[in-house]
């Protein structure tokens, strides 16, 4: 009986600082080296401080590449290496591509945590796990979205339907992801697809376009450049000053895990500006490692790789 040839899996994250005093460095990579003034800095240890002192994403991304192996071993037994790269904290990609060619990995997939594809975010990751491939001779294999895989659909349609159960009947449900620059998004798939998911959620739940749902954009960078919006905080005051409607549900479509900008950008900043408008303030539960989307996501992995000709 042969072995099987060995198979990579890059499992690309953002990222995030795993103690309070990681901060600093952590949003320095983010701008780019510069450091953060003292007055942001603050801030932003203040944020996570209101959420229990740092983001839970690095634990919730750890648990779902272990998800993700797991799945893998089961369909593929001892095929599949996978490891953890990520955007603005170590282990970076670059460290990821280098384990898999220190254990004479030839080819690996590159699969990131974010369902939806732009040139500005997933488009970035893939490139640094394929310059890092390039390398060290290790075949980097993109799948470059997921946003329309049913089982990812189906959890959003479950957790859409259990967070309306808590709120009034007369309700607006708006499906979020992160904004990003006018600039970057001009012939971007990014906001199409954010768009195609949402619907097609709103249709497995039964919600028609706006009265009943529409997209929101989130956690904008601050920046002289505009960029896309509607902001989620703005739909939220609007639809307060209009008395059309008792409350909001905000399912955050475009983020897989717990972290900042779903514990402090919504759970928080969000729901005091519903209730400082008199709306009643609602969100879908996270993704996180849910088993059902970590196998659909296996299943793309060993997909990919059957596509590419190469059949362990």
């Amino acid at each position: 009986m042969t072995t099987p040839e060995r198979i990579g899996l890059v499992v690309m994250a953002y990222g995030t600082p795993r103690r309070p005093e990681d901060v600093e460095t952590y949003y320095t990579d983010i701008r780019r080296g510069r450091p953060p003034t003292p007055e942001l800095l603050a801030e932003l240890q203040g944020r996570y401080h209101a959420i229990g002192g740092i983001s839970p994403l690095a634990e919730r991304t750890e648990s779902q590449r272990v998800g993700l192996a797991e799945a893998l071993e089961a369909r593929a037994p001892g095929v599949f290496q996978v490891v953890l790269g990520q955007k603005h904290a170590a282990p970076f990609i670059e460290d990821a591509v280098a384990q898999l060619a220190h254990a004479g990995i030839k080819q690996a997939v590159g699969l990131v945590l974010a369902p939806h594809y732009s040139r500005f975010s997933v488009g970035q990751y893939q490139e640094r796990a394929a310059a890092a491939g390039a390398e060290r001779g290790v075949d980097l294999l993109a799948i470059e979205s997921w946003h329309l895989e049913p089982a990812y659909l189906d959890f959003l349609a479950r957790a859409v339907g259990e967070a309306r159960s808590t709120l009034p009947a007369d309700h607006k449900v708006l499906f979020t992801a992160h904004s990003l620059p006018e600039r970057v998004l001009q012939g971007d798939p990014y906001p199409d697809q954010l768009r195609d998911s949402a619907a097609a959620v709103a249709e497995q739940v039964g919600l028609l376009p706006w009265p009943d749902w529409a997209i929101a954009w989130q956690s904008a960078g601050r920046t002289p450049e505009p960029w896309r919006g509607p902001d989620i905080l703005a739909v939220i005051r609007d639809l307060g000053g209009t008395g059309q409607t008792a409350g909001v549900l905000v399912c955050a479509q475009g983020f897989v895990s717990d972290h900042l900008e779903v514990l402090y950008d919504l759970d928080i900043e969000a729901r005091q500006v519903a209730e400082d408008h008199g709306l009643a303030f609602a969100r879908t539960r996270s993704l996180n490692a849910d088993p059902d989307v970590m196998a659909a996501l296996a299943d793309l992995v060993i997909d990919r790789t059957e596509r590419s000709g190469h059949t362990g």
